[in-house]
């Protein structure tokens, strides 16, 4: 392949690789040039050109940059903003001229030669309308009256009475009278609860005998005061609550065993209807509702009228 790549157009030199005119000097006298060193040249240069190496593309990525919008293909959306500014030296149409509103047309109105009146008969049914309905007054009856009362009552506001708070104040004085106070009731209880065994006790100091209040005392009964006493003698009455009946325990001092009280109290008052019963060491004699016994130099006497069992009698003789 020759050096130098020219071509000669119209006896010109072209550069066969740009195509750029090549400026020939002055001096230098041009060659004529054989046609056929031009076609060999011309091969040369097409040659060339088809070996050549493909020029890189310049096309943009579409996937990644925006296709480029024609703004003067572009036309406006009607409602929106145009883009462009109009000129003020286009007039393609005429401005409409502002007529004025025209007048309505004038109606023309009849008068009437006399004025029309209302007839007679509607004047006063009119009159009687205009006038104001005057309601007749009407008593209220008992339970309007209740309820007005009431819903005025409910609507005054209730006056809240503020309450003095009392604030006990704990003294010496008042801690003494307390106690006073405590200790007699206290004793007042315990008289009462006590109150037949110390009559009792009382009788049988003024007697001198060791008498006794018994434990037992059957359901029903108590002892009616006052305790009699006599010389070496105590009496305790026991009167039913419901009054049907009476016992009494006569405790008497006496020297007698039980063979002596056998033989000088029971057989004369009953002969051999008895019964002996053998209870705690004592020897108790029972007959007609009635019993005896002699314990620590005292004789015990049961006299009753009412109806004591066996048993009963025999717990009275043991708590005693």
């Amino acid at each position: 392949m020759q050096a130098n790549k020219t071509v000669e157009i119209n006896g010109r030199l072209y550069d066969g690789v740009t195509g750029l005119p090549i400026k020939t000097s002055q001096k230098t006298t041009e060659k004529p040039v054989s046609p056929a060193l031009v076609k060999k040249r011309a091969a040369e240069v097409a040659a060339t050109s088809i070996h050549a190496q493909p020029q890189r593309s310049k096309t943009l990525v579409r996937r990644a940059a925006k296709k480029p919008v024609n703004l003067a293909t572009k036309r406006p959306q009607p409602g929106r903003h145009m883009d462009f500014a109009r000129s003020t030296k286009v007039a393609k149409f005429a401005a409409h001229p502002v007529t004025p509103a025209a007048s309505p047309a004038k109606k023309h109105i009849e008068v009437p030669d006399v004025a029309p009146k209302p007839h007679p008969i509607a004047q006063r049914a009119a009159a009687k309308l205009s006038k104001p309905v005057v309601a007749a007054k009407v008593a209220p009856t008992p339970k309007q009256i209740k309820d007005t009362a009431i819903a005025k009552a409910l609507a005054k506001p209730v006056e809240k009475i503020a309450k003095k708070k009392w604030k006990f104040t704990f003294s010496r004085r008042f801690a003494i009278i307390t106690a006073v106070f405590g200790v007699l009731i206290i004793g007042a209880y315990l008289t009462y609860v006590n109150m037949p065994s110390l009559s009792v006790g009382f009788a049988a100091a003024q007697a001198g005998i060791d008498a006794k209040y018994p434990e037992y005392k059957p359901d029903g009964y108590h002892l009616a005061q006052p305790v009699t006493f006599s010389d070496g003698e105590v009496t305790l009455n026991f009167s039913s609550n419901s009054g049907a009946g009476e016992y009494t325990v006569i405790q008497t001092r006496s020297s007698w065993d039980s063979s002596a009280v056998l033989n000088n109290v029971v057989k004369k008052a009953a002969g051999d209807n008895y019964v002996t019963t053998q209870e705690q060491g004592l020897t108790i004699y029972s007959y007609d509702s009635n019993a005896t016994w002699v314990n620590g130099g005292i004789l015990y006497s049961i006299k009753s009228s009412a109806p004591l069992s066996g048993d009963q009698i025999r717990h009275i003789a043991t708590s005693l």
